[in-house]
């Protein structure tokens, strides 16, 4: 079986800002967790450290066809947050996102992702008041989940392992504000079961 092309949407966490190596970010991780032979070949991963959802729509998803997209992943949200993006807007580029991602695969090879909790980490307090940024970062989370529903897309929340990093510095990256590869391990022990079964193994 050939393995399908897998193409990587969204921010930080998904390039894995402030990782090691590239082998360490989630994606990557994802990949080898699949186990032999892999069923998905990760082809581009296209996040860019500070993406909005509108950063996605008028970068990232023009890429797809290019990359021959058989499967794709999307975690985005974290720096509408930070820059003060509405709900509203957020919805709306997500509604969009998504509904290109449907025109181009079936929801089945489609996975989206919840964004972590940057507020526990030791840089955290530097991007927003703790409590209000917290709030924000799950009420986006919601939108994504709710709209990946609808179209039957699934979504994978790993929020609760990011609170984690409050306790064990170990799930830090170096710069004090992004997972480390040991976090992105957790995550994916979360993410590989849902795609293996949107993958029928």
């Amino acid at each position: 079986m050939t393995a399908l092309r897998y193409v990587a949407l969204g921010d930080s966490y998904t390039i894995g800002t402030a990782t090691r190596s590239p082998s360490e970010r989630w994606p990557d991780q994802l990949v080898a967790a699949l186990g032999e032979p892999p069923p998905l070949e990760l082809v581009a991963n296209l996040a860019v450290n500070g993406y909005t959802s509108h950063d996605v729509i008028e970068d990232q998803l023009l890429q797809l066809d290019r990359h021959m997209t058989e499967f794709a992943s999307l975690l985005i949200g974290v720096n509408d947050v930070v820059q003060g993006v509405t709900p509203d807007t957020y919805r709306s580029n997500v509604k969009t996102i998504l509904g290109s991602l449907v025109s181009l695969l079936e929801p089945r090879r489609i996975v989206t992702v919840a964004t972590p909790d940057y507020t526990v980490t030791p840089q955290g307090a530097a991007y927003g008041d703790p409590a209000v940024q917290s709030a924000a970062i799950r009420r986006n989370n919601g939108i994504l989940e709710e709209l990946a529903g609808e179209r039957g897309i699934p979504f994978v929340d790993i929020l609760d392992l990011s609170l984690r990093a409050a306790d064990d510095r170990g799930l830090v990256a170096e710069d004090g504000l992004h997972p480390s590869g040991a976090q992105y391990a957790l995550w994916v022990e979360r993410i590989a079961p849902v795609v293996a079964g949107l993958l029928g193994r």
